[in-house]
């Protein structure tokens, strides 16, 4: 049993509606229906009475209210007490792919250190199946992890969207494919390519690209920061988020450029995620509040350099 549970549970017997409560919840009705049947099962009690006109707890639901009610009550009161225990040593962890280090969390965490100087930040580069384990546990505090637009968010994490982007080509300028408007997948086929390891965002889409199979001269690497490097030391190109290339330092100094590529309507987007709590620290609101602040702006910016439509 695990309190998001119970807190799922809340929320629907307040709300009195499953759409309602996962609406609140930001997670999809039918992922909250199964963790509330998960809790049932567990239980060996039916809690919620189901009708078309909406949901509301049962004779032994009712029966179990304080008991549930306490639980939750007990967890805000250890959290609070925690938070309050370590409000000026406490340390943010922050887990990052690491798609949008330099054009988004750098100045994100530089106004973050204006606002609270004695705070602490821990930004650790990991994948994107670690940094979620890392968040259900308790070793992050936030997270940045990129998706396809098609894929699922997860259902225990409280999830924001910060950017939306499509895939590019990122190349040396003095590459031949610099030269063309879009490229095709035949034209990467004559150049090596450097591919995301296996737990990236890019490494799906690129077998996704590729149907399954990537070119035989490739090399892989941890990360888009790597790739970005690798490219503008001539190793080869590499496939990324615009949003990852555009305003990169290498990008404005002129040591890489992307290209788009042809007849692909692929979108991407980086989100920041936390667990669900009912209190979350000041410094991670402020962190999380910053971020999308600074999303929102970043797009701006592209918009008005003719980078996105608007």
């Amino acid at each position: 049993m695990r309190v998001e549970q119970l807190e799922y549970l809340a929320a629907v017997t307040r709300m009195g509606s499953l759409r309602r409560a996962a609406d609140a919840l930001h997670i999809s009705q039918p992922a909250l229906s199964q963790t509330l049947r998960n809790l049932e099962r567990e239980l060996g009690v039916e809690l919620l009475e189901r009708k078309r006109s909406g949901v509301r707890l049962s004779r032994e639901g009712l029966e179990l209210l304080p008991h549930i009610t306490g639980v939750i009550e007990a967890v805000d009161r250890l959290r609070q007490a925690a938070d309050e225990r370590h409000s000026v040593s406490r340390m943010l962890r922050l887990g990052t792919v690491n798609a949008a280090t330099f054009t988004l969390l750098a100045p994100a965490i530089r106004e973050f250190r204006e606002k609270h100087p004695s705070a602490q930040v821990e930004v650790v580069a990991d994948r994107q199946d670690g940094i979620q384990q890392h968040l259900t546990e308790g070793g992050f505090d936030l997270g940045l992890v990129s998706y396809l637009r098609d894929e699922e968010l997860p259902p225990g994490l409280h999830s924001t969207e910060l950017l939306l982007g499509r895939p590019v080509v990122c190349v040396r300028p003095d590459n031949p494919l610099a030269a063309l408007n879009a490229v095709t997948v035949a034209d990467l086929l004559s150049h090596p390519l450097i591919v995301m390891r296996s737990g990236y965002v890019m490494h799906r889409y690129v077998h996704r690209l590729f149907r399954g199979s990537v070119p035989r001269f490739s090399y892989s690497t941890e990360g888009a920061e790597m790739g970005k490097l690798m490219v503008a030391e001539g190793l080869g190109v590499t496939i990324l988020p615009d949003y990852s290339v555009f305003g990169d330092p290498l990008e404005r100094s002129g040591m890489i450029t992307y290209r788009p590529l042809a007849d692909d309507a692929t979108e991407l987007r980086v989100v920041i995620q936390r667990r669900h709590a009912s209190l979350v620290p000041l410094e991670m609101r402020d962190l999380h509040a910053i971020l999308v602040n600074r999303a929102a702006q970043q797009h701006a910016r592209e918009v008005s350099a003719g980078h996105h439509s608007a």
